[in-house]
């Protein structure tokens, strides 16, 4: 009956241990990746404001083929939205809405994944020489959800690495599209 006893209060002390530690850690977690392209912020931003071309440079567009797809609200701009179902765990079901834009500058969508988490996420351009340089965030509030903040303290090494994949993509697209404004060639 001691062993039991001590089983429990040992148990019993993790949890709050668990419960106390979970208190303490941030409430918010942010990813951030950038990298530079030679085209131009107008070129980039005819690829990120919307979805009509997410899935040419998505990092998540090729793990299941099988995935379905449902476009609403305008092509481009505020209210685009973009939802997704899949069996593959790594794709799963969600949604994604621009919520904000800066024309050539900023584009914000909300993030559903099913969950209470408020999640943005923010492709930033800046001119940098004759390119842009991309800036592509995910902020995510776990202030409700103890067991979240421990999730927040991988978050960056999770989806770290798919962002800057999507950047490269998204670097070898912007690169190859027409330049957007591109003075008429000559014959």
């Amino acid at each position: 009956m001691k062993i039991l006893k001590g089983l429990f209060f040992l148990i019993l002390g993790l949890v709050a241990l668990f419960l106390v530690t979970g208190l303490f850690l941030p409430k918010t977690a942010h990813i951030e990746r950038s990298m530079t392209t030679a085209a131009s912020p107008e070129t980039v931003f005819g690829l990120v404001d919307g979805f009509k071309r997410f899935n040419e440079w998505s990092p998540w567009a090729g793990l299941d083929p099988n995935t379905k797809y449902t476009y609403s609200g305008p092509e481009t701009g505020v209210g685009a939205r973009m939802e997704w179902t899949s069996a593959n765990p790594d794709v799963g079901n969600g949604s994604q809405e621009v919520i904000d834009v800066e024309p050539g500058q900023r584009v914000t969508n909300k993030l559903d994944f099913g969950m209470d988490n408020p999640t943005t996420a923010t492709i930033s351009l800046v001119p940098e020489g004759t390119g842009t340089r991309v800036t592509w965030t995910l902020d995510t509030d776990f202030s409700g959800s103890l067991l979240g903040r421990y999730f927040g303290l991988a978050l960056d090494r999770m989806v770290g690495p798919d962002y800057e994949q999507g950047l490269a993509q998204l670097k070898a697209v912007a690169e190859s599209t027409a330049p957007v404004n591109a003075p008429p060639i000559a014959q």
